[in-house]
């Protein structure tokens, strides 16, 4: 019998950014930080395994790393140690599950110079049949859009007699259009459709067998703003392909222990700000800049006219004219996939369409295959593998952000109150335990500063306390106003200005469904 073969020793080094671990080249590689996994590894033929780690997943200087390596004997190599970024060498560490946090400068924040709640949003869902999922899709909508937006609601002449009774129920909404097709156009068509009907608004185009929940237009408006040259964002989703999270290409079950809002609020909070990057986007749902639209016109009905390669077509010439496709992997949409046709009928249209995407565009899928495992989706996929993981122990609640000189927050129910409080010319940002979460000279707390601070840790409302720096009260009014956060003040001297500030916040929508 030949004796056992072991792997070799592990032999990590790190230099502050680059993480190289000696192995077999035939050894894979189970990289955990902080006790979950992260990444699979292969050595190159040199013998080592390389990852480039440009920031913290975690949002903390330091982590635990444990790699681990199965040989072909199947005896298991397991290194644990500790490194700190930009700090050379390793250290010996025990595995723990710290609390993550934002990830600070690797974030995308919206320039305090951009106003994502301005321009008009319409939002665009073509209908086909499946009456129950529509019902689902547009009430989730109306209850749950804020900002300047409209609603723009397309029946492709469902054979489904229930359809149009149910769109019946949403006639006369403020803010919501519902059409219909005299003749059935196929999903491309539609879509274009409705391009049209929103005017100069940019577009999100929304899949009708889809469920939105608390902030996910802003979640989408953020990050189409945070650079200039962003055509279009998606969110991410439990059933989406190349969108599904924290596994890609896969059906994710949020944990049993958190309703579809309480695990797109805990995504809203953890996911991070780093918005991975790939050449297509997926309108399933998926923000669109009007000026993108303007510059590369519309879909292409006669290639894709039942969709199915429409949108990644789009997404490539918008790359030809230089613009970049972006994942808000904080927005977080419930996603029940090609409801309108059979698994067999979807295959074949995929299939159809990834033909024509190979001979327009020959690059698309090294393109895609490029980027896909980039270090921000690693991130992504990670935070949120680990924020399913703790679940149990977590129960998301809005936050509210309460700017007073008393330490001692009011009680509010249904809100986690962090604090933002002036000590000693400093400003102090605490969390509902009272744990000092940032903090900086009070001179060096500016409009960026104030604005930073309101995205990172994913504020919901900002109370105005009486008896507080006008200043700084007029700050948090006007960021919290330009980012689409809801204002609540007990000042009566500001409530007419905090009215005119907060009034683009508000739902488009002045009705519900009935």
């Amino acid at each position: 019998m030949p004796p056992a073969m072991h792997p070799r020793l592990l032999e990590p080094a790190w230099d502050g950014r680059l993480l190289r671990v000696s192995a077999h080249t035939d050894a894979a590689l189970r990289v955990a930080i902080d006790g979950c996994p992260f990444v699979a590894l292969t050595a190159n033929a040199d013998g080592w395994a390389l990852l480039d780690m440009p920031f913290s997943p975690t949002g903390k200087d330091s982590v635990c790393i444990r790699i681990a390596t199965d040989s072909v004997a199947g005896d298991l190599t397991v290194q644990v140690f500790g490194i700190t970024f930009g700090k050379p060498g390793i250290r010996t560490c025990s595995e723990y599950r710290p609390l993550i946090a934002p990830m600070g400068s690797a974030e995308r924040l919206v320039p305090i110079d951009a106003q994502p709640m301005q321009r008009e949003v319409a939002i665009v869902v073509p209908v086909y049949n499946n009456a129950d999922a529509v019902r689902r899709c547009l009430d989730s909508v109306l209850a749950h859009t804020t900002g300047p937006s409209r609603l723009i609601v397309i029946d492709d002449a469902s054979p489904d007699a229930a359809i149009a009774p149910l769109l019946d129920r949403y006639r006369g909404i403020a803010g919501v259009g519902i059409f219909a097709n005299r003749r059935n156009l196929g999903f491309t068509a539609t879509v274009n459709r409705g391009i049209e009907l929103a005017g100069r608004a940019d577009v999100v185009l929304l899949n009708a067998d889809t469920e939105v929940a608390a902030n996910w237009l802003t979640g989408l408006r953020r990050a189409l703003h945070a650079q200039a040259d962003v055509a279009t964002v998606t969110a991410v989703s439990d059933n989406a392909g190349a969108f599904s999270v924290p596994e890609l290409e896969k059906e994710n079950p949020i944990p049993t222990c958190w309703s579809f809002a309480q695990a797109a609020r805990a995504i809203f909070q953890n996911a991070g700000l780093a918005y991975p990057q790939l050449p297509t986007g997926n309108g399933f749902c998926m923000l669109i800049r009007r000026d993108v639209i303007d510059a590369i016109g519309l879909f292409d009905v006669e290639a894709f006219p039942q969709g199915y390669g429409e949108e990644n077509d789009f997404c490539q010439r918008a790359c030809a004219a230089g613009y970049r496709h972006l994942i808000a992997g904080n927005v977080f949409v419930a996603h029940a996939r090609s409801l309108s046709f059979g698994d067999a009928r979807r295959e074949s249209l995929g299939r159809s369409g990834m033909e024509v995407l190979r001979k327009r565009w020959p690059r698309y899928e090294a393109d895609v295959g490029a980027t896909l495992f980039s270090f921000e989706r690693l991130v992504l996929d990670w935070r949120l593998r680990r924020l399913y993981a703790d679940a149990a122990g977590h129960s998301p609640l809005p936050r509210a952000l309460r700017f007073a000189r008393n330490a001692d927050p009011l009680r509010d129910s249904g809100y986690d109150i962090w604090m933002l409080i002036p000590r000693d010319d400093a400003m102090t940002l605490t969390s509902p335990n009272g744990e000092t979460v940032e903090s900086m000279d009070a001179a060096a707390f500016d409009a960026r500063a104030c604005a930073d601070w309101l995205q990172r840790h994913a504020i919901e409302r900002v109370d105005i306390g009486d008896d507080v720096d006008a200043t700084v009260a007029t700050m948090l009014e006007t960021q919290a106003g330009r980012l689409g956060i809801a204002i609540r003040v007990s000042n009566r001297a500001a409530a007419d200005f905090v009215a005119r500030m907060s009034a683009s916040t508000q739902p488009s929508f002045s009705g519900r469904a009935r």
